[in-house]
């Protein structure tokens, strides 16, 4: 029998707790060079649509603080930059060395500079004051985080009175019939993508069993209200297969 102590989930396995982290790293490792094409293949593209949503429900002002967690490649920060201007600063922060450097490289060509800074950083234990961000986005990460409950304590700690956060994460289809479909596609599709495209079948089978693992809307909504959130709400995209998770610290 497993300890819930001393392990815990990576997809369908049970794993010691102190190495679901490098497991999780691995994974990135191998697939951070063709992680964008693989978003729009596995996607259609509909990420870029759910991504955007997410900026929209952020509310963000010029001049305000942003952190985002587990950044991949940049999506957000490249928005979140321009909203914000000159006078704000954008924080993006990876758990993987090969992810953030390779997000970095991709703001820097693109001429996004002076507003943003990076961070190597576990989502469990920022390394940022209390009482400091406007807004905190994680975007697709939460779900690889080992103790998810820590992370979302993080995220209150760091916001300052009024700020807010952003979960956009896979979750749970709220039609049998899609969730039937969902799965078929999840378990064969993509893995054989990834298999095709970068090589690696077993990074993409991972992702299909995490987002399993992941707790669904309502479970995630009462852990961000354990963290002190408050106004909680969500909004399912796609019928589910996606929600924005969204909660204030007042």
């Amino acid at each position: 029998m497993s300890d819930e102590k001393t392990t815990t989930h990576f997809g369908y396995q049970q794993v010691p707790v102190h190495e679901k982290a490098s497991r999780v790293r691995a994974v990135f490792d191998s697939v951070a060079d063709r992680y964008d094409l693989m978003n729009d293949l596995m996607s259609l593209g509909i990420h870029r649509l759910w991504k955007r949503q997410a900026v929209e429900l952020a509310g963000l002002r010029r001049g305000q603080r942003v952190l985002d967690l587990a950044a991949g490649t940049g999506d957000l920060c490249e928005r979140f930059a321009g909203i914000v201007g000159a006078d704000g600063q954008v924080v993006f922060t990876d758990i993987n060395a090969a992810m953030l450097g390779r997000g970095r490289d991709r703001l820097t060509d693109s001429g996004l500079v002076g507003n943003l800074y990076y961070a190597l950083a576990n989502a469990e234990t920022l390394p940022f004051v209390s009482d400091h961000f406007d807004c905190v986005t994680i975007a697709f990460g939460l779900r690889n985080v080992t103790h998810k409950q820590h992370a979302l304590d993080e995220m209150f700690r760091v916001l300052r009175p009024g700020g807010r956060a952003l979960i956009l994460e896979f979750s749970q289809p709220v039609a049998a019939p899609l969730r039937r479909v969902y799965d078929l596609y999840s378990f064969t599709v993509l893995p054989a993508l990834g298999k095709f495209i970068v090589k690696d079948a077993d990074s993409y089978r991972y992702l299909a069993e995490s987002i399993r693992m992941h707790p669904d809307q309502e479970t995630l909504r009462a852990m961000m209200e354990q963290s002190g959130f408050e106004r909680c709400d969500f909004f399912n995209l796609s019928g589910g297969i996606v929600a924005i998770h969204r909660g204030y610290k007042l």
